[in-house]
């Protein structure tokens, strides 16, 4: 017997950042599906005798929460500070890398059999130009995250960065014409009130900075999760307008949204560190710290499109909401960050409505202009040939 799963195409807040987000947003695949697919039970799959959908949510609970602690202390762990123009500069290098491959693997028959000249014409073709708006604002959000997680501790800048949440339900609502609904509101409502509590604790709280809290500038910080959060929120939702109006492999889109990074991230090295690499050089303070917290961050976005691919959405919330208890446990015996009640009240809100707005699909009022709508798609039972597999697409033409 057959299995008929419909796959609609529908706008989520966390459909944005297969690679350019280590924070916590997803997007679904919108190319062209192969009839050579092979479809294959996500539970079916294991490493190691573990089943990749609990492998990769283990993965990212690790990564999320050592992403903003790697990235802290490579800022504290020397006298001797690096330029972050550069890591960001090496971040978007190393993604571009890893989204060459993912495309590559994806239809690796195409791309052998027509060429490097095919291969230019896909990445460089009429419409790539799409990706140098959000390329620019990604590496400028990129650069922000840095300058915040310079000046806070972990625990809070990890509950603050939650507010792209906020900023991407927003975005979403006001240019993808989403409806969220009364739990999506609520949800939002209570994220809200956790970050404003946090961070009033947090400026109003003194902290003297030591070998192991570094430098601390609370307002100065939050100003810029605030930045970075904004930019993630505009960055994510015209990514996904993008995909949804196109017919182009999101991997494809996220290889031409590397290479353009490349662009603005390069900029940045000349305009804002320039004169000092030229008398210090480029890899003046580096540390395996250094390259660790640019590791963390360039890996975050494969890992949850792991999560998205094998896992759901309640389970990435889930995921999302330990990673934020668990960086806020190690900032404690790390850098020694002081729990107060307010800040406890305000991360329980922001965990539990993390948790609870992935639990709500989104709806769209309408089809976006030449959207790719839905897939009836077909999927043999386990263990049954590849060419049993049928799909029959129900998708407008695009452009």
């Amino acid at each position: 017997m057959h299995k008929t799963l419909l796959f609609n195409r529908r706008s989520t807040d966390r459909s944005l950042h297969y690679i350019h987000d280590s924070s916590p947003l997803q997007k679904e695949s919108f190319h062209k599906p192969s009839s050579k697919t092979k479809v294959i039970s996500a539970m079916e799959k294991k490493i190691f005798g573990i089943s990749i959908k609990y492998l990769s949510l283990l993965v990212l609970v690790v990564q999320n929460s050592m992403l903003v602690i790697v990235m802290r202390y490579s800022r504290i762990v020397s006298d001797v500070k690096y330029f972050t123009s550069t890591a960001v500069f090496f971040a978007e290098l190393f993604k571009l890398v890893a989204s060459l491959c993912l495309y590559y693997l994806e239809d690796p028959e195409t791309i052998k059999s027509n060429g490097f000249k095919y291969l230019l014409h896909q990445i460089f073709g009429t419409d790539s130009w799409k990706m140098f708006i959000p390329a620019f604002l990604y590496t400028l959000q990129n650069n922000l995250q840095y300058r915040a997680v310079s000046l806070l501790d972990p625990a809070t800048f990890q509950v603050s960065y939650q507010m792209k949440i906020l900023t991407t339900a927003l975005c979403s609502v006001i240019l993808l014409k989403t409806i969220l609904g009364a739990v999506k509101w609520t949800s939002l409502f209570m994220l809200t009130a956790g970050i404003a509590l946090v961070q009033l604790d947090s400026t109003s709280s003194t902290q003297t900075p030591s070998a192991k809290t570094g430098t601390i500038n609370k307002f100065q910080g939050l100003v810029a999760v605030g930045f970075a959060c904004l930019l993630s929120g505009l960055s994510g939702v015209y990514f996904e307008l993008v995909l949804k109006t196109t017919s182009k492999s999101v991997w494809l889109r996220n290889v031409q949204l590397s290479l353009y990074s490349l662009v603005p991230a390069t900029l940045g090295i000349l305009l804002v560190d320039g004169s000092d690499i030229s008398k210090n050089g480029f890899f003046y303070g580096y540390t395996i710290w250094t390259f660790g917290a640019i590791m963390c961050q360039s890996l975050g976005g494969l890992v949850v499109a792991v999560v998205v691919k094998y896992a759901d959405n309640i389970l990435k919330g889930f995921a999302t909401s330990i990673s934020i208890i668990l960086s806020c446990f190690l900032s404690i015996f790390i850098f020694d960050f002081k729990v107060t009640l307010p800040f406890t009240i305000g991360t329980v809100l922001v965990i539990y409505s993390t948790y609870l707005y992935g639990t709500v699909p989104d709806k769209r009022k309408a089809p976006l202009p030449n959207e790719e709508t839905n897939y009836n798609v077909k999927i043999a039972p386990s263990g049954s040939e590849p060419s049993s597999v049928n799909m029959v697409q129900q998708i407008p033409k695009t452009v």
